[in-house]
């Protein structure tokens, strides 16, 4: 009889430290609530409390080393910070990313292009940019992370999604606009790791000038590779799109 009652206690331990186990690191479905008596305690043995799980711990982790990492680098945040004397510099690598120069460049460079395929180009870069822009904006919107608190609001010519972070902007349309001109123009060697660089550096000048934390500026950089591929799926030619470079032509004459 002994026997038998220790066999049924250890059963129901084993069990108990067993699904205490699973739901910590691989959560069930949610038990029902427990029964109460009328007096308000329990009828049976009370729930256990649902810890997080693995996935969501390791998330909370990674960013809170994020933040932490990103604020370390925000050594351009304001004129008192570490590197404060660069900060001049690194807000000109700011508008050389920004979106509102590489637009007015490239309407200039299609009013007074007279080559056909440079026209096919420059509008492609039209389009890229304006795709980056959509994009961009849809995602902002629908994450809605807030810009590190350190970061100072005196960025060059914003909209109302630019108060968030996610993705960078500007390490997409660097990471875009450096894929699409190593594939259509033709460049020595020296320039092409240039621009490369150039696209490098505006994504670090992000976090530097606590604009954006390092995990916007990684994705921001993914998104923007991306982006060339779809621009390149739906390449604006005169055989594609023949009315459009019909109006362009007739426009420019």
């Amino acid at each position: 009889m002994r026997l038998q009652k220790y066999n049924t206690f250890e059963a129901l331990l084993v069990s108990d430290t067993f699904e205490n186990l699973t739901f910590s690191c691989f959560p069930l479905q949610h038990p029902a609530p427990p029964q109460t008596s009328p007096a308000g305690s329990p009828a049976g043995r009370a729930a256990p409390v649902p810890s997080p799980s693995c996935a969501a711990v390791a998330f909370r982790s990674l960013l809170a080393a994020d933040l932490r990492f990103s604020r370390q680098l925000g050594v351009c945040a304001g004129e008192r910070s570490a590197w404060g004397s660069a900060r001049p510099l690194l807000r000109l690598l700011e508008v050389s990313g920004h979106g509102v120069p590489w637009l007015a460049g490239t309407l200039y460079g299609l009013g007074r292009s007279e080559s056909p395929a440079g026209r096919e180009v420059l509008l492609n870069l039209l389009f890229a940019l304006v795709l980056d822009l959509v994009l961009v904006a849809m995602v902002k919107g629908l994450v809605r992370r807030r810009r590190p608190t350190h970061n100072k609001m005196d960025m060059f010519v914003t909209i109302s999604v630019d108060k968030y972070s996610f993705p960078s902007g500007h390490a997409t349309r660097a990471a875009m606009v450096c894929r699409f001109v190593l594939h259509h123009l033709v460049l020595a060697i020296p320039l092409r790791v240039l621009v490369v660089l150039w696209a490098i550096i505006v994504g670090i000048s992000r976090v530097m000038l606590g604009r954006h934390n390092v995990s916007d500026v990684a994705f921001g950089f993914i998104m923007g590779y991306m982006q060339y591929n779809v621009v390149k799926y739906f390449w604006l030619s005169p055989l594609s799109a023949p009315a459009l470079f019909a109006v362009w032509n007739q426009w420019n004459q």
